[in-house]
């Protein structure tokens, strides 16, 4: 692979002829050294050989489940040739290990690499890492090493509080963070609180993970306008997973994130597991390319994002994805509508006295949910329950139950400490 990102300028007949080629070296592996796919493969009397992009559909979905049931199964090397143990999040599932070779560590340098150069980074660059790099976590360690491909400089200061923040961004003045967007509000509060003057720091951008700030149109939600209306600095959404390996990043033209064809295959596809249409809603599936450890074969993410074919703004021939809308096991059914937990968050952040907050869902008998609100009882009062309720109530149709406890305990909650991300919705 040569660094960067030359295969996502050539046209889509160059990118289909490499994933074939691909493809075809994926299947031939897996025949050789995965047990599952080996099994796989016999009690479905599948010819490896005969496969192909054209008819790669016939072939079964893995999903989370086989993960979680067969996970050693999918390791094709010895552990001795194990270079790094990472950890799936276990947001929805228990966690599930991930084993890369040194050269899948090069991959995911390679992919983080070109991913901070679509988003308009480079060489010239000083990244502030503000997400964990221990923990089995994929992705602080993925950053970590795509900086360096980059050429570009990295301070590690990793999920600390605002005041650690900004001391070293004032000491070291990095160009690009690195986070997950709502801690942002967090820090500005403190920098107004401590009347640090943010607009004059060398941030110019924020590269956003683990949370969408844009609405499927592309605007910004409202995480992601009450970041940029108080803070001049550009943003930049990626979507990644552990079991793809790679992410997909946005462009500077911000209309979806950029996928990396030499690194992986992808599928978006309806309830009927086919494949949906240019800008319509579906669920990614992906097939890993030159992946060593533990490569799979149309994984079912569970993640449902708008997919677009057509030619970015920026030139590139890639496929897009937009923003996360939920995964099928979060869509909440409530009051005889169907919600998905983002659509809810961008309901508090309207409401900028909310600072931290966690939703609790719990299904009765008869599969329906109910949604309690859990808030700082420093906001309590008659009024404020009222506004919130009245904002819920005007652009959900439908309201949840609140309940306020101390900030501790809520602090508690959503930053459990055998947790990499912040716990913002539980199911109970």
């Amino acid at each position: 692979m040569t660094l960067l990102g030359n295969i996502e300028f050539q046209t889509t007949e160059e990118i289909r002829s490499m994933q074939q080629q691909r493809l075809a070296d994926l299947l031939k592996y897996v025949s050789a050294h995965s047990n599952y796919y080996q099994n796989l493969f016999q009690q479905y009397h599948i010819n490896p050989d005969k496969i192909s992009l054209d008819n790669l559909h016939e072939l079964p979905f893995t999903t989370k489940d086989n993960l979680a049931c067969s996970n050693d199964d999918f390791l094709c090397v010895d552990k001795n040739q194990i270079a790094d143990f990472v950890t799936t999040s276990g947001t929805m599932s228990d966690p599930v290990t991930f084993y890369l070779t040194s050269a899948d560590l090069d991959r995911l340098a390679y992919n983080e690499a070109i991913s901070l150069q679509c988003a308009d980074g480079s060489s010239n660059d000083i990244f502030q890492l503000m997400t964990t790099i221990d923990k089995l976590f994929m992705a602080g360690i993925a950053y970590y090493l795509g900086i360096r491909k980059l050429g570009a400089g990295s301070i590690r200061v990793g999920p600390g509080t605002p005041h650690a923040q900004w001391e070293y961004i004032h000491r070291f003045k990095p160009t690009t963070l690195i986070a997950i967007p709502s801690f942002i509000p967090q820090l500005l509060q403190f920098a107004k609180e401590k009347q640090i003057n943010f607009q004059s720091t060398s941030v110019k951008k924020i590269v956003c993970l683990g949370e969408p700030v844009r609405n499927a149109d592309f605007s910004l939600n409202e995480l992601g306008r009450r970041i940029t209306e108080n803070w001049d600095v550009k943003l930049y959404s990626t979507y990644a997973s552990t079991e793809m390996g790679s992410a997909f990043t946005e462009c500077g033209y911000g209309m979806g994130g950029h996928s990396h064809p030499e690194l992986l295959i992808l599928e978006v596809v309806d309830d009927n597991g086919e494949r949906v249409r240019d800008g319509e809603l579906g669920e990614v599936v992906v097939t890993t390319l030159a992946v060593e450890g533990m490569p799979l074969i149309r994984y079912r993410t569970g993640d449902l994002c708008h997919v677009y074919y057509n030619k970015c703004l920026c030139g590139r021939a890639t496929t897009r994805l937009g923003p996360v809308m939920g995964r099928k096991q979060q869509m909440i059914k409530f009051k005889g509508t169907t919600l998905f937990p983002q659509t809810i968050f961008n309901v508090l952040h309207k409401m900028p006295l909310i600072e931290l907050y966690q939703i609790e869902v719990a299904r009765d008998e008869f599969n329906n949910d109910s949604v309690t609100v859990l808030l700082n009882s420093a906001l309590k009062s008659d009024e404020f329950e009222h506004n919130l309720l009245s904002l819920f109530k005007s652009i959900l149709r439908v309201t949840p139950h609140i309940a306020f406890i101390t900030e501790q305990e809520l602090h508690s909650r959503v930053f459990k400490t055998d947790k990499r991300k912040p716990e913002k919705i539980v199911y109970v």
